[in-house]
């Protein structure tokens, strides 16, 4: 997907959570360790409500923000969500897998930071922040979650 305006981005993001759900979902009834399994489905569901979380913001966001062109910030293309399913989750242990969607949501959360210190306008530099705020408090609750069933 080519990214060209904020809009563009917010799509790409869902876009991003929507195939992550689904590559997990569907590696979960593959995997054959109990824990990872749980963890894969576990993973699967966080992604899916954090893509309707994304998606809220479209309905939501300035029309002056969701235009502004995009393109100009964006030193590399973003990541690619068909480049995201190519770990083997089906066949990753407990950790390899907190390790791989953790790599995954920390390219994420650069990116908008990046996106932040670069934005001009008032309403981009909000609606990024906000996204930005989203991903961050998202990620800190999947890895406490991760942490107490590691402790289990």
């Amino acid at each position: 997907m080519k990214i060209e305006t904020f809009q563009d981005l917010i799509e790409w993001t869902r876009q991003l959570h929507a195939y992550l759900a689904e590559c997990l979902k569907h590696c979960a009834t593959r995997q054959e360790e109990a824990r990872a399994k749980w963890l894969l489905e576990y993973l699967a569901d966080h992604e899916a409500i954090l893509e309707q979380a994304v998606a809220g913001f479209e309905k939501q966001a300035d029309p002056k923000a969701l235009h502004t062109w995009v393109y100009d910030y964006l030193s590399h293309a973003p990541i690619a969500p068909h480049q995201v399913c190519h770990s083997p989750y089906a066949e990753m242990s407990f950790d390899d897998i907190c390790q791989a969607i953790f790599a995954l949501h920390d390219q994420v959360l650069e990116l908008y930071r990046y996106l932040e210190g670069r934005a001009e306008i008032p309403e981009t530099r909000e609606l990024v922040r906000e996204l930005l705020k989203l991903e961050e408090h998202e990620a800190m609750r999947l890895t406490h979650q991760i942490n107490r069933a590691r402790d289990l």
